[in-house]
């Protein structure tokens, strides 16, 4: 049997083979304070301790300002298990988060109504 970091994260038959809270050793809450629209990105220093592969994947999501909804779906976690492992590489200083700034209102019509126009097309 191969060791855990040399399997699959997922198999397309069975679904994801690891437990999402495992994943972060059972934490549910981040040491960073993040939210879904709060825009990380890799400092491209070296985490100096040991990361899982969902960390490393995590990471190279990072090259340019990704949210953590984006994140969240490229990993196939629940948000909270990904602000957990993103708050862990800011703890180590692979990435930097900050709330993305709004111009207007981030409850303005416009903006929803651009969202749903982009989830529509994505449909």
């Amino acid at each position: 049997m191969p060791a855990p970091q040399d399997g699959p994260l997922l198999d397309d038959a069975a679904g994801r083979l690891i437990r999402p809270y495992t994943v972060s050793n059972g934490r549910t809450r981040p040491t960073t304070v993040l939210d879904l629209l709060s825009l990380v990105m890799a400092t491209g220093s070296d985490p100096q301790v040991h990361l899982g592969p969902e960390h490393t994947v995590a990471l190279e999501l990072c090259d340019g300002p990704t949210s953590v909804a984006e994140i969240a779906a490229h990993l196939r976690l629940p948000a909270v298990i990904t602000k957990v492992l993103l708050s862990d590489l800011v703890d180590c200083g692979a990435v930097t988060a900050h709330a993305p700034a709004f111009h207007d209102m981030p409850t303005d019509r416009s903006l929803l109504e651009a969202v749903l126009d982009g989830l529509r097309r994505q449909l």
